[in-house]
This record gives C-alpha cells, structure tokens and sequence, in this order.
C-alpha cells in the first residue's frame, strides 16, 4: 500500500538516496529543504515514475507555519527528520545556531505533527551523542550524558524531547544514532570523499593518528535501508544504533581506495580533533530485533560502488 512521507533535508546526501529509493518503491514524498547544502533534486526527480508521487518544498523547518501548512494540505504516514547543520566543528563556531536549528527546529516539526496526528516520526540522531566513551561498543543503555560538541548535546536533547512527544502525545518516536555514513553524493567534508581527492589529484590527505582510528562505515544504502523500516514500523519510543556493527582502521580504510583507484594516497599524519574518540562501533543487536535490520554486502563492495560514483563524478 502507498505511504506518503515528509522528509526534512531531502536535498542532501542521506536525504536524496531515501527520497529516490521510496519513490522507486511507488510512495508519495514531499521533500523540504532550505538549499543549505549539497542539493541532488534531479536524481531524485528521475526516479519519480509518477512525476505526482514527488514534491519539493524549499524551506526552513523553524517555520511554523509553513509547516502547519504542509501538514493541514498532506496526509503524512511518517515523518523522516533528516535536517541538519553539517559536523561537530560547525557547532563549536556557532552553537547559538547549532541549537536553534536542531532543537527549536526540531520543536516546531514535532509540534506540527503532533497537530496532525502523524503516525510516526523518525528522527536522525548521531553516534556523537555516545562521547568520549571509555566503551569500544556502544550501546544504547549507554549513558550519553557527556556531549563533547554543542551538535551532540543538540542531537541527545532531541532524543529526549522525542521521548516528551511520545509520553503526553503518544507519538511514535525513533531516534536512530547514526555512525559513520559514506557513498555516493557524500559531501566534500566526508573522509571518502577526501581520501579519494587526494587519489585522484596526487595530493596529501591529513589522516587522524597515522589511520590508526577505528570507526564503523556503513554505507549509505544500508543506512536507507534502516531509516525505510524505521518509517514503516512504528515503535512507541525507541533508539537504535544504525551501523555495521563492526570497527574498521581508517589505514584499512584508505587501503581499500588505493586498491580500487591503483594510486597511493600521500597521508599527513594528524592530531584529531579533541571531541573525536579512537575506537567507537554500533552494537545493533537491537536494531536486529526491532527492524530486522543487517547491512549488506562487505565493506569492499560498498566502497567499489562508491568509487564508481566519484570516478564519473569528477572525470
């Protein structure tokens, strides 16, 4: 049976693959999007079969009442909140805006949907709320009381009023923390993308503590395909770590597009960033049970449809 979705941040990265991938599935989506970032609306727009199915909204997600309007003219199944300021290091220059965009925006999307009587709201939370935990597997019982950047204290407060939503409003609410997402229409700031620059154009790429940090990769249609199922079942409230469920070195990492381009990366050694941990991977035992969630294909096949994108991307 159709569903009709509303995703925030539709233009970008995540958002585009699921927009495309619902359309392709014979849903109707409503994109909204402030143009903020990377926008990938004709990819999106040919995957349409029935040009009706898709519409784009360009705006802010602070705007209550363009919101109260898009939910008083459409019929939403789910909400898929996606919208975002891009990494931890843009929320430490302005965290008046970080916390205005994902809290009061966040807010006002919530409200409207509980207005409406959504019948479920995802939203996309971050491995970053977890901190500098002394665990190598996260879990969600974790405790995520020590936010490291102004974006993760905004992420986990979300969560929280999430919970706010569901207990008085019994609004579905779930909250998928998101680990490290890399594919094709990655932004310039993803470490993919960087690596591969610095394949293509012979030049250094600076590499965290000589690549001998840990993160869990998934690529981005296994992500998609997490955040569809999400939509689909609603689960009163939960949060769920969407992953692969395993820790890869960023030197094996960068080993993979060397092996796939045939060129060697020149790696400048690097200090990280002092809100980054070494070693963070997602236990998705829960995601498992919950969504039947379980990534596909290895970790190499991911990256070779990763690098064919970028390959003919900047031919």
């Amino acid at each position: 049976m159709r569903k009709n979705f509303l995703i925030t941040g539709a233009a970008g990265f995540i958002g585009s693959h699921l927009a495309e991938t619902l359309l392709r599935r014979g849903d109707s989506v409503l994109g909204l999007d402030n143009f903020a970032h990377c926008l990938n609306l004709a990819a999106i727009q040919s995957a349409a079969t029935e040009p009706e199915l898709w519409t784009f909204v360009q705006g802010d997600i602070r705007d209550r009442a363009l919101l109260d309007r898009l939910f008083g003219e459409h019929a939403f199944d789910a909400v898929i909140h996606l919208a975002a300021l891009p990494g931890g290091a843009g929320s430490i220059e302005d965290p008046q805006l970080c916390t205005d965009v994902h809290i009061n925006g966040t807010l006002q999307l919530l409200g409207a949907a509980k207005e409406a009587f959504v019948g479920n709201f995802v939203f996309a939370s971050s491995a970053s709320v977890y901190g500098n935990t002394p665990e190598v597997s996260c879990r969600e019982s974790d405790p995520c009381d020590r936010p490291l950047t102004p974006c993760a204290a905004a992420k986990r407060a979300v969560e929280m009023l999430g919970f706010s939503f569901h207990h008085l409003y019994s609004l579905n609410f779930t909250a998928l923390r998101i680990f490290s997402v890399f594919g094709s229409r990655c932004r310039p700031d993803n470490l993919a993308f960087q690596i591969a620059e610095g394949l293509r154009l012979r030049r250094k790429v600076r590499l965290h503590r000589k690549g001998q940090v840990h993160r869990d990769w998934i690529a981005v249609e296994d992500l998609v395909t997490g955040i569809m199922t999400a939509a689909d079942r609603p689960l009163g409230y939960e949060i769920l770590n969407i992953g692969r469920g395993a820790p890869v070195l960023a030197a094996d990492f960068v080993a993979m597009l060397e092996r796939f381009s045939g060129v060697r990366v020149h790696l400048i050694p690097a200090l990280p960033p002092d809100f980054e941990s070494p070693c963070i991977y997602a236990d998705i035992e829960k995601a498992r049970q919950l969504l039947d969630f379980a990534p596909r294909g290895t970790l190499e096949e991911g990256m070779a449809r990763f690098w064919e994108w970028y390959r003919c991307e900047r031919r």
